[in-house]
């Protein structure tokens, strides 16, 4: 799947705009950008602590990578509003239903040939900054594309209030993960639950690294 030039413009003007108010009127850090992929196919995977993270994140990813998309499964409820779904749409987040859905599957697998994605493994936000376990499909999807896994924390967003100044939150890229070992095993349950529990691993120690308390030993 890819994106029209124009999409692209589009989309790189707007995350400009939120990094503005983000990193500039507020004191949006990132860190660990270098290890983003410049080109292929990526999977940002990120705890999830606030209703702004699909906002920021992409400013977080693009900032480095004018020009490109960072696409994103969402809850459908956000694309009943015409101007709401066109909005969205624009940005590369794309409807998905709650309970298993074969069609955004598709979707994700297809652009995880060779596109960014981002994805929250919990599957829903977390406003107390503990982490949850992640979701099987994330590693099934995980195993049937093979993308380069960059685990993601995020710091702080959870505390923001709009529209405020001087709001101070993290967002840290890890290394890339390695699975090797886990794509050897047999395409079942048990290897994709240790693959997304690999990935939940990944997010939990960066979240330690900074000095926060995400609920796992």
């Amino acid at each position: 799947m890819k994106a029209s030039l124009l999409q692209r413009c589009w989309v790189t003007f707007s995350v400009y705009v939120i990094g503005f108010y983000a990193s500039c009127l507020n004191r949006l850090i990132i860190k660990g950008s270098k290890n983003i992929p410049p080109r292929g196919s990526v999977l940002i995977a990120s705890n999830h602590i606030s209703a702004y993270d699909t906002i920021f994140l992409p400013w977080a990813v693009i900032r480095h990578n004018p020009l490109q998309m960072l696409w994103a499964p969402a809850k459908e409820e956000l694309f009943e509003q015409p101007f709401l779904r066109l909005l969205y749409s624009s940005w590369g987040a794309f409807p998905v239903r709650r309970k298993r859905d074969v069609r955004a599957g598709r979707k994700l697998n297809d652009l995880l040939l060779d596109q960014k994605v981002m994805l929250f493994p919990e599957g829903t936000r977390h406003r107390d900054g503990k982490l949850g376990p992640g979701n099987r499909g994330v590693g099934k999807i995980i195993y049937d594309t093979r993308p380069t896994v960059i685990p993601t924390a995020l710091i702080g967003l959870n505390r923001w209030k709009f529209p405020r100044f001087g709001q101070e939150a993290t967002v840290v890229f890890g290394t890339a993960l390695d699975f090797s070992d886990l794509f050897q095993r047999e395409d079942c349950k048990e290897t994709h639950l240790l693959i997304v529990e690999r990935v939940m691993e990944g997010i939990a120690g960066m979240l330690s690294g900074e000095g926060v308390d995400c609920g796992r030993d």
